[in-house]
């Protein structure tokens, strides 16, 4: 008998530079890269199969642009998508707030969408805890309140990359893989 097969789009939204596309690199292809990385623009685009249980689901991962300049574009990349990693950069005070905006959002234009709170670079801050600008326990509040999962990770160790996202798709997450549901994104963010 063959696997079930199933396709979620999953979509990474987040201040620009708080590490998106590390996280994206290290999931898929398991390795960082060093040096300075040429900023998104739009999206990137990338496919990875994952089984869960009977189900091979291929996640189509969007991986947003976070500069301000983007953020209309942003939303054609969010809709539909089944789960959102929300990012925010642990160094970085300012991209928690902007990690607010985009629940914000989600909730306003995706409803459906099962969002998942990432702290990014927790090296750094176990190299040199002063440099922690986001107090955990803040962020898992932040998490509880608008019901989401809340992790802390590093692109340059690996640290809870593989797990976070494989976090999506298990029973507990809530993240129904038959789900059928319509978007409200022109309704809610274009007929104003």
């Amino acid at each position: 008998m063959s696997a079930i097969r199933v396709d979620a789009k999953v979509v990474m939204l987040g201040k620009e530079s708080v590490g998106k596309t590390s996280l994206v690199e290290r999931y898929v292809h398991h390795r960082f890269l060093v040096g300075p990385y040429q900023n998104t623009i739009g999206a990137a685009f990338v496919a990875k199969p994952i089984q869960v249980g009977e189900k091979v689901v291929t996640l189509g991962i969007w991986d947003t642009a976070g500069s301000e300049r983007y953020e209309a574009m942003s939303r054609i990349y969010y809709r539909g998508a089944r789960a959102a990693i929300v990012c925010y950069d642990l160094t970085d005070s300012s991209s928690f707030q902007r990690a607010r905006f985009w629940v914000k959002e989600l909730q306003n234009c995706e409803e459906h969408c099962k969002i998942y709170l990432c702290g990014t670079k927790s090296d750094l801050i176990e190299g040199d805890r002063s440099l922690r600008q986001i107090d955990y326990h803040d962020a898992q509040d932040f998490a509880d309140e608008i019901g989401a999962l809340h992790f802390e990770t590093s692109s340059k160790t690996g640290n809870n990359v593989g797990e976070s996202h494989l976090l999506l798709f298990t029973e507990e997450t809530g993240v129904d893989l038959g789900q059928k549901k319509d978007s409200c994104f022109y309704s809610c963010c274009h007929n104003n």
